[in-house]
């Protein structure tokens, strides 16, 4: 899921080189080097920093979504829906039908269907729970997924820059976007956390 801990392979040679690295690569290059160690060190660690920047920039949809994609169709019921996203550990899932994504439901869809205003997010659940009689889940407990789904979806495409994706999430304030294909079918998804992961890249 795309809320899971994802390991991306490194853009580029590690930071760290050594004295000893240098002074090899140095012998190797023929004729001679006005350059001191540090000089050339400092060279490299410049042109890295350059280098991992620019395959941040060209970084799209298909090369951090998440391929393994819980989704749900607009007839499961609700109880089926938070079941998954429980199990799967994820905030939220596509809504599938013949094949074509038509939008996506999370826990905020759950919440704004949950009665009283106040109720922001989990924890807002649980004290109403016991502070009252009843849950306040009982209202949509005979829902589906088509009910309460935020729809039609906001997606992206496979080549869709990841610096267009945060874009797009700033603007529709959401944290996740399916990915489909050009026959719009669902391919994966990219989260918010996705991104976020990519500027701890060295």
């Amino acid at each position: 899921m795309a809320e899971k801990e994802k390991t991306y392979p490194a853009p580029g040679p590690p930071l760290d080189i050594s004295d000893d690295d240098i002074f090899a690569a140095m012998a190797e290059i023929p004729g001679y080097l006005d350059i001191t160690p540090d000089d050339f060190k400092e060279v490299y660690l410049l042109a890295l920093r350059h280098a991992v920047n620019r395959l941040r920039r060209s970084l799209k949809a298909k090369d951090v979504m998440t391929r393994d994609v819980a989704w749900v169709s607009p007839d499961t019921p609700l109880a089926e829906v938070a079941e998954l996203m429980a199990r799967r550990e994820v905030s939220g899932v596509p809504v599938v039908a013949q094949g074509k994504v038509v939008g996506i439901i999370s826990e905020k869809d759950f919440l704004s269907r949950m009665g009283a205003e106040e109720i922001k997010n989990f924890m807002s659940v649980v004290a109403q729970c016991l502070k009252e009689k009843g849950c306040k889940a009982l209202p949509i407990r005979g829902q589906t997924a088509g009910d309460i789904m935020a729809a039609p979806a906001v997606t992206v495409a496979e080549d869709t820059l990841v610096a267009d994706i945060a874009r797009i999430f700033n603007e529709k304030k959401i944290n996740r976007a399916p990915v489909i294909d050009a026959r719009g079918r669902l391919t994966g998804i990219v989260a918010r956390g996705d991104i976020v992961r990519l500027s701890s890249l060295p």
